[in-house]
């Protein structure tokens, strides 16, 4: 008889447990339900991001472009400091 009593008590304790768990799980998910309408669109931050790729990339080029004139001007510069004298460059 007493162990009657064990697997009644058993049996109540494993019940309580799955209700006591499926009622958290509920309002766990309750919880964290957040409206579309709130939550920022993804292909809303990957064209934010895009953008501003895009706009380093063409600071990126302008710096490049701007280095590259400075270079060749100056292999000009030095091709013709080869072939005329340094005071006629001034």
């Amino acid at each position: 008889m007493a162990s009657s009593g064990y697997v009644q008590a058993v049996v109540l304790l494993l019940a309580l447990q799955l209700v006591c768990v499926g009622a958290a799980d509920a309002d766990h998910e309750t919880g964290t339900v957040i409206p579309a309408e709130s939550r920022p669109c993804v292909d809303c931050h990957a064209f934010e991001f895009m953008q501003r790729a895009l706009q380093d990339l063409k600071k990126t080029a302008f710096n490049l472009d701007a280095r590259t004139e400075t270079l060749v001007l100056r292999a000009e510069r030095r091709a013709l400091c080869d072939c005329m004298p340094t005071n006629s460059l001034r």
